[in-house]
């Protein structure tokens, strides 16, 4: 080899090492209309549009989606199998798991639905005692100070869980449960999907918490919790997250200064 061609590209080497992409791995679990279905390889939901607009933000990082579960994520991330947990409120179970959160400027929240009816109105909403709630299974909630233990639900507010919020909602249009509990977000999008279902539901003023999205990330992460939070500073400014996120009734608002 010509000794000049030996010495280019020992120069361009390190110019290209330069130039590789960092992984970072996101964990996705199921939990529409965010994240569907991720562990059959499904590539639907918020979470998969938003990869994609910060990869096409940037060439420093590809970010990558690895399939877990609600009640996994914990462990993936704390064994490093996940670097990212996104969307998550740090009171979710995550007090004794180390890790640093960005405020992704995203909220969202967990709205009360029963069957429209002429004696139910807001007042229905104000006492769950007596009434058969249909829930998600492991999802935490405020009104049962966020414990997602299915028997303790079970036991102290009559709840049935499943792992659909399409079956909780036509169990409350069917009078199979009296409510069900599902973030705007998803409601906006199931009333969509079905729309002669908007005059068979009526939905609560009240709220049982606002989802102020964050994402966690683990110690040693190969990205830092503030250049995530400059990428999403930069999706909010050229328009991305309000595209992405304000058809599902998501707002876009900007994080308060740290």
């Amino acid at each position: 080899m010509p000794l000049l061609l030996m010495l280019a590209m020992l120069w361009l080497a390190p110019m290209a090492q330069a130039f590789d992409e960092i992984e970072v791995k996101i964990g996705a679990a199921h939990f529409p209309p965010y994240t569907v279905r991720p562990e059959k390889g499904a590539e639907t939901g918020l979470l998969p549009q938003l990869v994609e607009a910060l990869n096409n933000s940037q060439q420093h990082y590809r970010f990558v989606l690895v399939p877990t579960s609600i009640p996994r994520r914990f462990g993936d991330l704390r064994q490093g199998r996940t670097d990212m947990a996104i969307f998550e409120n740090p009171q979710w179970g995550w007090q004794g798991i180390e890790h640093e959160a960005v405020d992704m400027g995203l909220e969202d929240a967990e709205v009360f639905v029963t069957r429209n009816q002429p004696d139910r109105d807001e007042r229905y909403f104000a006492d769950l005692r007596g009434k058969r709630l249909a829930l998600y299974s492991g999802f935490h909630y405020a009104f049962a100070d966020f414990n997602p233990d299915p028997q303790f639900l079970a036991e102290h507010y009559n709840a049935t869980l499943t792992y659909s919020h399409d079956s909780n909602l036509l169990m409350v249009q069917r009078g199979r449960a009296d409510i069900a509990l599902v973030t705007r977000s998803y409601l906006s999008e199931f009333l969509v999907r079905n729309p002669k279902s908007s005059g068979q539901l009526l939905t609560s003023q009240r709220i049982d918490q606002v989802y102020h999205h964050y994402a966690l990330l683990r110690p040693g992460a190969p990205i830092s919790a503030q250049a995530f939070a400059d990428l999403m500073q930069q999706l909010r400014d050229n328009g991305e997250l309000l595209r992405i996120f304000q058809p599902y009734r998501i707002s876009v608002i900007t994080p308060p200064a740290p």
